[in-house]
C-alpha cells in the first residue's frame, strides 16, 4: 500500500519572551493509504501541534511533509488552502458550524466552495444527504445547529469533512466533548469510514478511542517514543484490544 503521508525531520519551535520552545523535534513517520492511526501522549506533548503541522493548518519550522506525493510545506498559502479544501477533511473537538445555516447547508458548504469538480449544487446536496443517511442523521437535515444533540452535531461534522471525498481525514480529539455513548457512536462511524477506504489520522487522549485504530504513535516532549500495532487477531474482543493498548501505554509511562 502506498504512503499518503510522509513526515521527515519535522520541527516546530515557538519563541515566547525570547525563549525557544521546541514543541516538535525531528519527527518522522508515514501513514499508508487506508490506514487509521492515533496520536497519543501526555498533555502538552505536541499531539495537536503535530496534527496541525502535517495538515497544513500550521507552518512547521523545518522538515518536510509529503502529502499525496507533494511537499505541502513549500506551497503558497492559496495553493495550500486548496489542498486542504479539496483533498483533506477535518473534525475537531469543538464542533464549529455556521449558526445561520441548517445542518444540511453546513455540510454542503465545503462542496460549494470547492472548484475541483463541475457538479451542480443539486448533486452536491444529494451527496450530503446520502452521507447523512449513512450516519443516521438525515432526519435533522433542516434543523439549526442548536436543535441537535452533541453526538448528532459531531456526526454532521463528519459528513461535512467527507463531502469532498478527502484522501485523508484529520481528527483532533473528535470525541473529547461527547459523553461515553455518543463517543462510541461517533467512533463506530469513523471505523466504518475507514473500513470503506478512508484514511484517518486522529489525536486522542482516550485509550478506548485509540484502541479502534490499527496503529498508535506515542509522543512525549515533541518526540515519538513508541509505536503500537494493534493485534491482527480479528477474534479478539474489544475489551482485550483495549487491555493490550493500555498495557503498552503503561509501559511507556502513560
Amino acid at each position: 500500500m502506498a504512503n499518503i503521508l510522509e513526515v521527515k525531520d519535522l520541527c516546530k519551535t515557538y519563541v515566547i519572551d525570547k525563549r525557544q520552545n521546541n514543541v516538535l523535534k525531528n519527527v518522522n513517520f508515514t501513514v499508508e493509504e487506508g490506514e487509521m492511526i492515533a496520536i497519543m501522549g501526555p498533555s502538552g506533548s505536541g499531539k495537536s501541534t503535530l496534527l496541525y503541522s502535517v495538515s497544513g493548518m500550521d507552518n512547521p519550522t523545518s522538515g518536510t511533509v509529503l502529502f499525496d506525493g507533494k511537499d505541502i510545506t513549500s506551497l503558497k498559502a492559496s495553493d495550500l488552502a486548496k489542498v486542504r479544501l479539496d483533498k483533506m477533511g477535518f473534525i475537531f473537538q469543538q464542533m464549529y458550524m455556521m449558526k445561520n445555516l441548517t445542518i444540511l447547508d453546513n455540510i454542503v458548504l465545503p462542496a460549494v466552495e470547492s472548484k475541483k469538480d463541475k457538479e451542480d449544487k443539486a448533486k452536491k446536496v444529494a451527496r450530503a444527504e446520502e452521507l447523512m443517511r449513512k450516519l443516521s442523521i438525515i432526519d435533522v437535515a433542516d434543523n439549526d445547529i442548536n436543535e441537535v444533540s452533541g453526538g448528532q452535531l459531531q456526526r454532521a461534522c463528519i459528513c461535512r469533512s467527507m463531502i469532498n471525498n478527502p484522501k485523508l481525514l484529520f481528527a483532533d480529539e473528535p470525541t473529547g466533548a461527547l459523553n461515553r455513548t455518543s463517543s462510541m457512536e461517533v467512533m463506530d462511524e469513523l471505523v466504518k469510514l475507514n473500513n470503506e477506504g478512508t484514511t484517518i489520522m486522529m489525536v486522542t487522549h482516550d485509550a478506548k478511542v485509540a484502541a479502534k485504530c490499527k496503529r498508535v504513535l506515542y509522543i512525549v516532549d515533541g518526540n515519538i517514543k513508541g509505536e503500537y500495532l494493534a493485534p491482527s487477531d480479528e477474534s479478539m474482543s474489544t475489551k482485550d484490544r483495549e487491555r493490550s493498548l493500555n498495557n503498552w501505554l503503561m509501559d511507556l509511562g502513560w
